[in-house]
């Protein structure tokens, strides 16, 4: 199996994955709550109450992740998870320094400091071991590996918000513009759709 690399996240109509200054986030995971359907995680304090479209969407999209690729940005707002991410698989970090107190014993974080290919190929080797596919998520990261060529899939949870402003999927985006295929798959929940497109570049063509 070829071991591919996607990135996702839940996006304003007007395409922000948050609002000015990290705002935004109780509109755009409103779909997280607004079901019958309970998912946990590895975090027994964090559960989603989802629909049933949704919840066939999370549950595939943990199927077939095998690695994560964050920024430094994301792994700091998040504490670094308490060192275990919700959905229980590796996390490669991109950094330009090792955090403090990092690596810890049996956590499952890595950091690259040589950028976002050294640290896709490493997500690759981990991901790939389990027959599962990347993410890398949205924002610089996103547009590094976009810029890179690394990008197989795009996902979107659209939600139907008007932001005005924050951080958009594809910040700074240079080399644009690149040409998607599809949606490849459509899922209609509650107060989100979920799409998913393939990436073409030029040396597809």
């Amino acid at each position: 199996m070829t071991t591919k690399v996607y990135t996702g996240a839940s996006m304003s109509l007007d395409g922000y994955i948050s609002g000015p200054d990290e705002t935004g986030f109780d509109k755009l995971f409103t779909w997280y709550g607004n079901g019958d359907v309970t998912v946990g995680t590895t975090h027994p304090e964090l559960t989603f109450r989802l629909t049933g479209v949704s919840a066939a969407h999370w549950h595939r999209t943990v199927r077939e992740t095998g690695a994560l690729v964050v920024g430094r940005k994301l792994f700091d707002l998040t504490g670094g998870w308490g060192g275990d991410h919700p959905m229980g698989v590796p996390v490669v970090v991109v950094t330009h320094s090792v955090p403090d107190g990092w690596p810890r014993e049996g956590a499952p974080f890595h950091f690259v400091t040589e950028g976002v290919e050294k640290a896709v190929a490493l997500a690759r080797e981990l991901a790939g071991a389990q027959g599962r596919h990347v993410v890398v998520n949205a924002g610089t990261i996103a547009r590094q590996c976009l810029e890179a060529g690394l990008v197989d899939e795009v996902g979107i949870d659209l939600v139907p918000v008007l932001l005005g402003g924050g951080t958009p999927f594809f910040p700074d985006l240079t080399g644009a513009p690149y040409e998607l295929e599809g949606p490849v798959s459509v899922a209609e929940g509650k107060n989100v759709t979920h799409l998913r497109y393939r990436v073409r570049y030029a040396r597809d063509v």
